[in-house]
C-alpha cells in the first residue's frame, strides 16, 4: 500500500506521517517512511539545493526539473522496490506537491506538470493521499517559527494559490482524504488511523 501525505507549509503533514509510521511499526507491520525531496542520497543533495542553500536560487524551470529528477531517482531506488517487497510505504510529499507548488504556485501549465509527473514516476500513483488543509496565514506562522526554507519565504499569495490548487486536485478524486489541519494533533491522527484501519482490515 502506497500512502502519501500532502499539504501546504505548516499543515502538520510531516508530523502526522511520522505518527502513522510509528503506530504501524508498533502494530508489527512492514512499513517504510520516506520523503520528497530527499528520499535518496542523490535526493538529499537536491533537497539541500532546493530548500536550504541560500546561495543556490534555481530559476523556476530548473527548480521544477530538479524536483522531477529527485522523484525519478526516488521511485526507482526506494518506492518501487519497497512496494514490490509488500511494504506499506508512507511518503511525505509526492506528485501532488509538484502540481500544487509548480502549477499552482509558480504558474506552470497543469497539463505540462501532469506529463512530467507521469514521466518521472512511470505512472506510480498513491493508493491513498491524506491532504491536511490549513489556512495559508496560519500555516506560514507555524512553518516560519524556527527557520524558513525557500518555499516558506514565498509570498502569502503564492501559498494561497498552493492551497487552492491542492483543494482542486482533491475534489472528486477518490484517493484523497482531506482533513482539517487546524485541529488538535491527536484529533487529526485519530481520523487518519480510522481511515488506515478500515483500508488495512478489508
Amino acid at each position: 500500500m502506497f500512502i502519501t501525505f500532502e499539504g501546504p507549509d505548516g499543515s502538520g503533514k510531516t508530523t502526522q506521517s511520522r505518527l502513522l509510521y510509528t503506530e504501524l511499526q508498533r502494530q508489527g507491520r512492514d512499513v517504510l517512511w520516506t520523503r520528497e525531496p530527499g528520499g535518496t542520497a542523490i535526493g538529499q543533495k537536491i533537497r539541500a539545493l532546493l530548500l536550504d542553500d541560500p546561495a543556490a536560487r534555481a530559476a523556476p524551470p530548473a527548480e521544477l526539473f530538479l524536483f522531477a529528477a529527485d522523484r525519478a531517482q526516488h521511485v526507482e531506488e526506494v518506492l518501487r522496490p519497497a512496494l514490490a517487497q509488500g511494504k506499506i510505504v508512507i511518503c511525505d510529499r509526492y506528485i501532488d506537491s509538484t502540481t500544487a507548488y509548480q502549477a499552482g504556485g509558480r504558474g506552470f501549465a497543469a497539463d505540462f506538470i501532469a506529463r512530467l509527473n507521469e514521466d518521472s514516476t512511470g505512472g506510480l500513483s498513491p493508493d491513498l493521499t491524506f491532504l491536511l488543509d490549513i489556512l495559508s496565514e496560519i500555516g506560514l506562522q507555524r512553518a516560519t517559527r524556527i527557520k524558513a526554507d525557500k518555499f516558506e519565504q514565498e509570498s502569502l499569495n503564492f501559498h494561497r494559490r498552493v492551497r487552492e490548487t491542492y483543494l482542486k486536485i482533491a475534489e472528486n478524486n477518490s484517493r484523497f482524504c482531506v482533513l482539517d489541519g487546524n485541529r488538535a494533533q491527536e484529533t487529526i491522527f485519530a481520523d487518519i488511523l480510522a481511515v488506515i484501519c478500515s483500508k488495512l482490515n478489508k
